[in-house]
């Protein structure tokens, strides 16, 4: 599989929009390979793990996000769920599992119905390790700042908005991964 291939298919143009995507997933799939490598007794899978943080953002397109250049008609927290949509579309399904729960940091279904949140009523959290280490890395770059990695206190704060469950995960995550 060429994550690269699946981008180009969505996002065919040379414009901000893709070199923002590419952009954040490079960062994104660098840091879940460092942590792959730096911990070696978590048996990751590594080929995964680098083609799966490379589209864990597909479907941002399809959301109205217009600072990053996404002028799609769905609220921004959707793209997770509209990315695994496309990649169960193209045959990807474990891939797919990865867009739909790398969202803050899983959402679960108890949030989504709490916060009233506009994705489809199911659990969102990841669950395996891959899952969690794409989710975890991706806390650490924005799409409004690129190439610029955040401390893990900016990265927790910005999970803050997503309720305690999140905050308790990337904790976790935190004393696994770091």
């Amino acid at each position: 599989m060429n994550p690269i291939a699946i981008i180009d298919k969505f996002y065919p143009e040379e414009n901000e929009l893709k070199h923002i995507l590419l952009d954040h997933s490079r960062s994104v799939s660098e840091k879940a390979l460092e942590i792959a490598h730096r911990h070696p007794e978590l048996q990751l899978d590594t080929p995964f793990l680098g083609e799966a943080a490379m589209l864990h953002d597909v479907g941002i397109f399809l959301t109205d996000a217009s600072g990053i250049f996404c002028f799609g008609d769905k609220p921004y927290i959707c793209h997770g769920y509209l990315g695994a949509d496309l990649m169960r579309a193209e045959g990807y399904p474990r891939h797919a599992l990865v867009c739909e729960r790398h969202t803050g940091a899983g959402l679960s279904l108890e949030e989504i119905i709490r916060q009233q949140l506009p994705v489809p009523h199911r659990e969102m959290v990841p669950v395996s390790l891959e899952e969690q280490v794409i989710c975890f890395a991706d806390k650490f770059f924005s799409k409004t700042k690129l190439g610029k990695e955040k401390s893990v206190e900016k990265a927790r704060k910005s999970l803050e908005r997503y309720g305690e469950e999140g905050l308790q995960r990337f904790d976790r995550w935190c004393e696994l991964f770091l």
